[in-house]
């Protein structure tokens, strides 16, 4: 950070020249990269922008294709890149714009973005059901530590198991409540009307949805006569499809409702209105039809899975990394809670198996290069996003690694279709949520631990071992080590190039987290750096060190800050908030200034920026870490502005890599 080694200029000319002179369309930049629209990106010469010193990693990504440069240099670069092809200078947003003009929407990837808007704010409920109905099934299932059940050989806890398996019930019971809360809130209705409506289809006096068939078929189904119109008494326990629909049509019914009810009464009758005649067309119509249209989807693709058997499980588990590249993943949480929604019937999630084996191959083969590579960086970004994957966190490994080098992301699909293979064979599937990894296990039903650990051993181990051997030969001209300058060009050595040991502290309070559970696969792979993320619970922004502001830009959205012992720090407010443009943003700093750890940088209000759509968390890392040691998230869960958040530390003299944060 600071720009004081790089040459702005002959990297904006090299830049340019591996992009196309005539290849960019418009240009923006935001505190840490280049933002460009390209006319062809097949024109990009990617190999030797890889290569180029001054870019630290490129991505494409809604439309954009994205440089990394660094604080403290990237506004430079920019400058240099605007004077060389004359282009217009634009914001970041209307770079947005720019890329989505002329692109008709993808309908497949709207959908996606939709369930996942839906989908992943669920995720920590289901999840911590989904490990307690794990946890009951450890405690009452036979054969797993002797003949009988742990409840069976200890009576005295069956108390305790049918807790766990109460709480374990409960996000799935009341799923549509969960849903229904979600989905009206992304389709811009009032959340709290759309969880109301949930529990109106979960009601006790309703016939429970997991009965519904059942009662059916024996023709004993209450119902309500209106004005001759029979309807069914049916709940919706269990139903993803019919609670989706009726969240859309809510948020439209009470949006119509706002713009023509008169002010004094909006208030009063337009929730009511919404709620009765949403509610009736659920149970009348919107319902019936939708529980058979989700019931048939989810048939057709149990059925699908079954009928491929192994060749299916083989192709999914070949092609599922390469689904989480396009991000189409995002969609599966639906079909999975459908499946187990009704385990009885559907046997299961096959989905949770496959993407172990994925996950845990591409960690494999993260893991495999941290055993080839000579670069510390790359050594270092390996072993943390390597066992990050093997825990079922597989962007930075995919992103940060595996990808750029290209040959483990490939054997990495080939372990992983080994693994999904047997998975097939035994026809192993989870019966809750969990992490998809190594540990994945504790979601499936006993029986289907010894097969579940065969497969991801064997995706382990040809993912490793073949990126291990073929890596040998493919890397085989990154042999020369990497050495350290003064400013004469004098060769010195790693302990006198160090700086000190420092402590970098909070710049705002709040709740500390991994940097690797961002998400922004720039912040989350280290790419910038290692350091530390913080869930806001203030707005005003202290400086974590003393030194000189280098970074402060007119958005306010981030600083950097050169402290006066060498650390090199960036605070970066929200994701992607350089598109606010410096609303809901104050600073009293400009660049140059000294400041004292403590002072003042600025203010945020990250109220108004989570009600504009934008994640506030607020990453601070060390863009200097390959001058450490070590750079480690110190532990602590939460903070106040001042305390101390990161500890940095000298390199050893033969120069080691930092471990993980």
């Amino acid at each position: 950070m600071g720009g004081q080694n790089m040459d702005h200029g002959k990297a904006a000319k090299d830049i340019l020249a591996d992009v196309g002179q005539d290849n960019i369309l418009a240009a923006a930049h935001c505190a840490t990269r280049l933002r460009l629209v390209i006319k062809d990106e097949d024109k990009i010469d990617q190999k030797a922008l890889d290569a180029n010193d001054a870019v630290k990693g490129t991505f494409r990504v809604n439309g954009q294709y994205q440089i990394i440069i660094g604080p403290g240099d990237v506004d430079k670069v920019y400058d240099h890149l605007i004077s060389l092809t004359g282009l217009k200078e634009v914001t970041p947003d209307d770079l947005k714009a720019i890329s989505a003009k002329g692109k008709k929407d993808n309908p497949l990837m709207a959908l996606v973005k939709v369930l996942s808007d839906i989908f992943v704010p669920l995720i920590p409920a289901l999840v911590a059901g989904g490990l307690l109905m794990a946890l009951n099934n450890v405690l009452v299932s036979p054969g797993l530590f002797s003949a009988k059940s742990l409840v069976a050989m200890y009576p005295g806890i069956k108390g305790i198991a049918e807790m766990i398996n109460l709480f374990a019930s409960a996000p799935f019971a009341f799923l549509p409540i969960l849903l229904g809360f979600s989905a009206t809130r992304r389709f811009g209705g009032n959340a709290y009307l759309g969880a109301t409506m949930g529990m109106i289809m979960v009601m006790p006096a309703l016939v429970n949805g997991y009965n519904v068939a059942e009662i059916v078929a024996k023709g004993t189904m209450p119902a309500w006569n209106i004005f001759g119109l029979h309807i069914a008494q049916a709940g919706y326990q269990g139903q993803v499809l019919p609670v989706l629909v009726v969240a859309f049509i809510l948020a439209k019914v009470e949006k119509w409702l706002h713009k023509r009810m008169p002010a004094t009464l909006d208030f009063i009758f337009t929730p009511m209105i919404s709620i009765i005649f949403v509610a009736f067309l659920t149970f009348a119509f919107v319902g019936p039809i939708m529980r058979t249209v989700g019931n048939g989807l989810t048939d057709g693709i149990v059925f699908l899975y079954n009928a491929t058997g192994f060749v299916g499980s083989t192709v999914f588990g070949l092609f599922y990394s390469p689904i989480v590249i396009t991000g189409l993943h995002q969609s599966f949480p639906a079909i999975e809670t459908q499946l187990l929604a009704n385990v009885a019937k559907t046997g299961g999630d096959f989905f949770f198996p496959i993407a172990s084996m994925a996950n845990a191959a591409q960690g494999a083969a993260a893991l495999a290069i941290f055993f080839l590579s000579r670069d510390e960086k790359q050594k270092g970004l390996a072993s943390s996003s390597g066992l990050s994957a093997l825990l079922g966190i597989t962007e930075p490994a995919i992103f940060g690694v595996n990808l750029k080098l290209r040959f483990p992301f490939f054997i990495g699909m080939i372990g992983s279709a080994v693994g999904s293979l047997l998975i097939g064979i035994f026809g192993v599937r989870s019966t809750a949520l969990g992490a998809a990894g190594i540990i994945g296990f504790i979601s499936l039903p006993v029986k289907f631990y010894l097969p579940f650990f065969l497969a991801i051993a064997c995706s382990i181990v040809v993912a490793f071992t073949g990126t291990l051997v073929y890596g040998r030969k493919a890397m085989a001209k990154n042999v020369e080590p990497e050495v350290q300058t003064n400013e004469a060009g004098d060769v010195v050595s790693a302990a006198d190039a160090a700086v000190s040991d420092a402590v970098v502290n909070a710049p705002v309070a709040g709740v500390v987290e991994s940097l690797k559970q961002v998400n922004d696969q720039v912040f989350s792979a280290e790419i910038m750096g290692k350091g530390a993320a913080i869930k806001p619970a203030s707005d005003v922004v202290l400086a974590p060190v003393t030194g000189e502001i280098t970074v402060a830009y007119p958005t306010k959205h981030a600083y950097g800050i050169k402290a006066a012992d060498g650390a090199e720090v960036l605070i970066h407010l929200g994701l992607d908030t350089v598109n606010l443009e410096g609303k809901f943003f104050t600073s009293t700093v400009q660049q140059g200034d000294q400041v004292q750890q403590g002072d003042k940088l600025g203010t945020f209000d990250v109220k108004g920026i989570t009600e504009a759509g934008y994640d506030p968390t607020v990453m601070v890392v060390i863009t200097n870490t390959n001058d450490y040691g070590d750079v480690s998230r110190i532990d602590v869960t939460d903070v106040k502005a001042g305390d101390p958040l990161i500890a940095l530390q000298q390199p050893t003299t033969d120069n080691q890599a930092a471990t993980n944060i």
